[in-house]
Formats: C-alpha cells, sequence, structure tokens
C-alpha cells in the first residue's frame, strides 16, 4: 500500500475479532517499530505484548472499555527515561516523544498488514504499572489492542490544512 493510501485507511478500531495474530505478522509490526526513529538513536523505549485470553479483568483496570480486551493481543509502549536523549538547552527529556514515533510506526505497520489498532492514552496510568510490573523510571505512554477489525472505516474528520498548517512564522 503506498503511504498515502495507509495514512487514509488507517483508523482507531473499537470492535475486534478474536482471530490470533500469526506471529510472523506479529514480528513483522513490532520489527517496523523498532526500526523508528528515536532522538540520538537511543530508543529510550520498550514494547510489551500481552495477550489477552485470560486476562480481561486486570486489563480492564488499566482501560475499561470492553472492546480493549477483544483483540487477541494488547502492546503497551513505555518510554525508559534515563535512555533518552536530553535537550542540552532546557533538558527537555525525549522518552514520551521518541515512544510516540515508535508506536506510531507500529500502528501504522500493523494497518498496512491489515490488522487494526486504537492508540489508547486515557488509560489508568496506576493500573497500568501494577499490571505491567513496570520497575522505578519506566513510564507507560500508550496502549492499543492489536487485532482484525469487527467494525469498519466511517468517514474521517479532519481539519482542513489551512488551519493546520503555517508558514513561515505563526
Amino acid at each position: 500500500m503506498d503511504f498515502e493510501k495507509l495514512a487514509a485507511a488507517r483508523y482507531s478500531v473499537r470492535a475486534y475479532k478474536n482471530d490470533p495474530v500469526p506471529d510472523e505478522i506479529l514480528n513483522r509490526i513490532l520489527d517496523a517499530a523498532r526500526n523508528a526513529p528515536t532522538a540520538g538513536n537511543k530508543q529510550p523505549f520498550r514494547i510489551i505484548v500481552i495477550r489477552t485470553a485470560g486476562r480481561q479483568e486486570e486489563l480492564g483496570r488499566v482501560y475499561g472499555r470492553e472492546w480493549f480486551t477483544q483483540a487477541p493481543l494488547v502492546i503497551a509502549i513505555c518510554a525508559v527515561t534515563d535512555e533518552a536523549w536530553v535537550r542540552k538547552f532546557d533538558d527537555k527529556c525525549y522518552s514520551f516523544v521518541d515512544a510516540a514515533i515508535v508506536f506510531d510506526h507500529l500502528i501504522l505497520a500493523a494497518a498496512d498488514l491489515g490488522l487494526g489498532t486504537c492508540w489508547i492514552a486515557a488509560f489508568d496510568p496506576a493500573a497500568a504499572r501494577e499490571v505491567l510490573v513496570l520497575p522505578e523510571g519506566v513510564e507507560p505512554v500508550a496502549f492499543t489492542p492489536l487485532g482484525y477489525a469487527a467494525d469498519e472505516l466511517k468517514p474521517k474528520q479532519r481539519k482542513e490544512q489551512a488551519v493546520l498548517i503555517k508558514y513561515e512564522h505563526w
């Protein structure tokens, strides 16, 4: 699929089939994420692949929507802050930016391979820390179910370029 078609076709899936995701497909998606650019190539992230079977109640503590655990997998992206590049002018840590870039690669690769995802930031971070058994210095950034869609793309609503894009200055 060419990139413009991929970007237009990708959508936030909120209903999933429970069909398994073949390991070969999962590994291709994870490799696309691994190859994403990060500041200074520090790669300050970890991806956690969670099989949902039998864990619906536990994962429901992280994000309570039923469709969150319909897919056979849930993917978490975490930032490892101590490993991140830091901008010297203002000490801005780029771990969350890097994790977001990696997650976007993962989600686009999934769409390209016919799988659905839904970027979730509205999760309970304390529950996520417990469920994922995260050590100090590792922060959960986002989650997505990963599986085959049981719904269909509805028309996307996006602001016009003229509203979002500025040239030369604000």
